[in-house]
């Protein structure tokens, strides 16, 4: 959590003409903060390389109006208990961070646990059948009972979005919903009563300011976040194009698992997951079994957890993870632990190789390591 000072500066740098998410990020890498963008001369502006003086030049003349816009974001966010994640601090999802296209600042309202566990993102059709919806809540509910620290994600869409919210909730589980607007309005207004129930096992996570309307390409451009969010995502129903589909072709290219559920051949609702699985762009899932031995999710509870006294032989580096991974018994990402550690990353990955060796710890997609069992 970024203090009031610095959080001006970064929910400002984005409001700037011709400063996108990528910008945005070089800015901060060249300056070392936002700050120092703001506080930054013409002369300095001008040295970034491939800088044009034009884009400078809008720059200079909109930082005040920027500034200002943040202020008021402020006040919106202290006064309804808003939190803010900024890609550079730990509390920032790592999956995530690890997406080139991510946001540098996330606005949230609940209780949301971004980095413990295990996430899916549920997403299909706004007009799913009754076989949809029912698979949907019956996936969900399996794998709440199978799964410890599950999360599902989802858009608060009709149909299968907000299915997939009310099983989570019913399961007793976290949702997070991932709407394409600020955290002033719910879109749809019917859907109102999902997202106040969420906020008590999970919330709504935004990159959107306050004001900002929900508009057809917000809702596309949110998409990533849906599937960058999670470890996988699950299309349940979609048609042969739709925002479902979208997500899924963004999970692939950030090398997230996928699956479908297939429909019969002539379901015009299954059109867009029959060509998923066809295209090789995604698994075939039938049931919650299928998702968990894909992502190899079920738990060996009957075997003891390894302890740390029987392996006297254990380096610092070696000691200082085992006890990193023990306290993330779901896993944790590999960025995370070269961020808790303070080591090179090629130290850490060497590292963990040879504990894996060792049998001590349990390489998971995704970059994810545990402590083995």
């Amino acid at each position: 959590m970024q203090d009031k000072a610095q959080l001006k500066y970064i929910i400002a740098l984005p409001l700037l003409p011709e400063v996108g998410l990528r910008t945005a990020r070089n800015f901060i890498e060249y300056f070392g903060s936002a700050e120092a963008v703001f506080c930054a001369s013409e002369a300095d502006l001008l040295g970034i390389p491939n800088a044009r003086p034009e884009s400078i030049r809008n720059i200079l003349s909109q930082r005040e109006p920027a500034l200002q816009r943040a202020e008021k974001e402020l006040d919106f966010i202290e006064k309804n208990g808003i939190d803010t994640y900024y890609y550079l601090d730990t509390d920032y999802p790592y999956r995530l961070r690890e997406c080139v296209d991510a946001p540098i600042l996330l606005f949230g309202k609940g209780n949301l646990s971004l980095n413990n566990g295990k996430f899916l993102s549920v997403v299909g059709t706004r007009m799913p059948s009754d076989r949809g919806k029912q698979l949907c809540t019956e996936i969900i509910e399996q794998l709440a009972k199978s799964v410890s620290c599950l999360t599902i994600v989802s858009g608060l869409a009709y149909g299968i979005d907000v299915t997939a919210h009310k099983a989570a909730i019913s399961s007793g589980i976290p949702t997070i919903i991932i709407p394409g607007h600020g955290l002033d309005r719910i879109y749809p207004a019917v859907h109102r009563q999902v997202a106040v129930n969420s906020l008590e096992n999970g919330g709504i996570l935004t990159e959107y300011m306050s004001g900002t309307q929900p508009d057809k390409q917000n809702f596309v451009a949110r998409n990533r976040i849906i599937a960058g969010l999670s470890d996988a995502t699950l299309v349940v129903e979609s048609k042969v194009k739709g925002g479902s589909l979208i997500t899924a072709d963004m999970a692939n290219g950030y090398s997230r698992d996928v699956f479908a559920v297939p429909g019969r051949p002539q379901d015009v609702q299954s059109a867009g997951c029959n060509g998923l699985i066809k295209q090789q762009k995604a698994a075939l899932v039938e049931c919650a079994d299928d998702i968990l031995a894909a992502m190899q999710w079920e738990t060996d509870s009957h075997k003891e957890d390894l302890q740390t006294e029987l392996f006297t032989d254990l380096s610092e580096v070696e000691l200082q993870l085992l006890t990193l991974l023990r306290q993330h018994p779901d896993g944790i990402h590999v960025n995370l632990l070269v961020m808790e550690t303070k080591r090179p990353y090629s130290e850490i990955t060497s590292t963990l190789m040879l504990m894996e060796m060792k049998g001590i710890v349990r390489s998971l997609p995704g970059s994810i390591f545990r402590a083995a069992k």
